[in-house]
């Protein structure tokens, strides 16, 4: 199956290791229409919206069912598997974390960013 990374276990990123033997397929983006939070400064949230979206960078990759059912384990509190679409029109699983929980607990939205390496960076 592919799968869209988008946080902290993209290449170069402390949890790129969870993806273990999975292969890279392509750098991958989202069609303009999710947001962008960051959870407590450790892995994005992302989540669909109707108007106002923006386009979030990742990764595609291929993984085998064990493979998928390990990244599934480590994946912090909250995040839920969920279909993305991106912006060549195919749609693939990624982890969407609640809307609901990041406006109630005030999660700062990075949206400007485009994606969680580049918000990374930027606070380097």
């Amino acid at each position: 199956m592919q799968f869209f990374i988008c946080g902290s276990a993209l290449r170069g990123q402390p949890d790129h290791g969870n993806l273990g033997e999975a292969t890279f397929v392509r750098e991958a983006k989202t069609r303009p229409s999710y947001r962008l939070h960051s959870v407590g400064d450790q892995h994005p949230g992302i989540y669909e919206v109707a108007e106002g979206g923006v386009a979030i960078a990742g990764e595609l990759y291929e993984l085998t069912g064990e493979q998928h059912a390990h990244l599934i384990s480590t994946e912090p509190p909250n995040l839920y598997e969920a279909p993305v679409h991106l912006d060549d029109g195919s749609t693939v699983n990624a982890m969407i974390y609640p809307r609901e929980l990041i406006e109630e607990r005030g999660y700062a939205d990075i949206s400007q960013h485009g994606g969680w390496a580049a918000y990374k960076a930027s606070a380097r």
